[in-house]
C-alpha cells in the first residue's frame, strides 16, 4: 500500500467520501455525515489528508486531520480531530486502517497538537474496536464535542499526543474498520 498526502477535494477523496457517506447513510438511516468540511481545513500545517493505494493504483482508504482549538462544540486548545477515516470494503483486515491511523497522528504529533480526537457511532463497533485498541479513551456525555455531541448514537474518543516511546497502541482486532464520522 502506498500512503500519499492529498487534498480532500481530490477526486479519488470525493469518490471515496462519496462511498463513505453511503455506508454511513446505510448504518444510520440518514443522509450522512452533514459535519461541515472545506479542503482548507486539511492543508498542512493545519491538518493533513491521505489517501492509501493499492498495488494496482486503486485508491483503497482515506483519513484526515484537523486542526481544533477551544469552540463552542466542545472542542480544547491544541487537538487534532480525525475526519473521514474510511477504508473500502474489499481492502479491509490488511492492517490499513491502523497504518493510516498511526501516521495521521504522527504527523499531527510533528505539527504540535497535543490531543488526537475523533466521534464515530454506536453503528460502527469495528471503528470503536480500533480506536480502543490503539489507546483511544471513551469521553464522558459532559465531554463530548463536535457537530453530533448530542446525538444518542455519537461516541467520543480521545488519546494524548505524548512522544513516540510513550504510545499505547497494540495490534488486535480493530483493522476491519470500515468507517468513523
Amino acid at each position: 500500500m502506498d500512503i500519499r498526502p492529498a487534498s480532500f477535494g481530490h477526486p479519488d477523496a470525493v469518490r471515496l467520501n462519496d462511498r463513505v457517506q453511503r455506508e454511513y447513510a446505510e448504518r444510520y438511516g440518514d443522509d450522512g455525515d452533514i459535519t461541515p468540511l472545506d479542503p482548507a481545513m486539511f492543508a498542512p500545517p493545519r491538518g493533513l489528508y491521505l489517501i492509501a493505494y493499492d498495488d494496482l493504483g486503486t485508491p483503497v482508504a482515506t483519513g484526515g486531520w484537523r486542526t481544533q482549538e477551544r469552540n463552542s462544540l466542545g472542542y480544547s486548545d491544541g487537538d487534532a480531530e480525525i475526519k473521514r477515516m474510511y477504508v473500502v470494503p474489499e481492502a479491509r483486515g490488511q492492517g490499513l486502517s491502523r497504518r493510516m491511523l498511526a501516521a495521521l497522528e504522527d504527523d499531527a504529533r510533528a505539527a504540535g497538537r497535543l490531543r488526537m480526537v475523533l466521534e464515530t457511532g454506536t453503528k460502527q463497533p469495528e471503528a470503536v474496536s480500533l480506536y480502543l485498541s490503539s489507546g483511544y479513551e471513551p469521553c464522558e456525555p459532559r465531554d463530548k464535542f463536535g457537530h453530533y455531541r448530542f446525538e444518542e448514537l455519537s461516541l467520543c474518543y480521545t488519546k494524548p499526543l505524548t512522544p513516540h516511546g510513550d504510545r499505547a497502541t497494540t495490534p488486535q482486532d480493530g483493522d476491519r474498520m470500515p468507517a468513523g464520522r
